[in-house]
């Protein structure tokens, strides 16, 4: 599987969030081995350093540990941390901007809600 790279951050950076990605989906559970480095690097076609970057950041931020011999792990308690984190995030960050945007178009109350309700029944 190719993945597309893009040039508004460096790959070490979209590397480790696509990992936050699959750690918040489940596809890697606590408990769970995450790819070699090795494995990665050849997956993607990019240098095992970058790799090697982008698993440190997750190390650095207590999502995987590194187990001598047998590779990195996802932590216990990682996807509860990386939800708390990204809701933060959207909440403190990426909500103002969008509710800005809102009020900019004089998007009403009522169009979101109704909106927001077809949008679930579409789910």
């Amino acid at each position: 599987m190719q993945q597309q790279w893009n040039d508004d951050q460096p790959i070490y950076r979209q590397l480790r969030d696509r990992m936050v990605g699959l750690i918040m989906e489940g596809a890697y559970a606590e408990g769970d081995s995450i790819p070699s480095v090795r494995a990665v690097s050849a997956e993607y076609q990019i240098n095992h350093l970058t790799v090697s970057k982008a698993y440190q950041e997750l190390v650095d931020e207590g999502l995987v540990e590194k187990r001598r011999g047998l590779g990195m792990f996802v932590i216990e308690g990682a996807r509860e941390n990386i939800l708390k984190a990204e809701k933060e995030k959207f909440l403190n960050v990426e909500f103002p901007q969008l509710l800005q945007r809102i009020m900019q178009l004089g998007i009403s109350k009522d169009e979101l809600i109704e909106r927001i309700t077809q949008a679930e029944e579409n789910i």
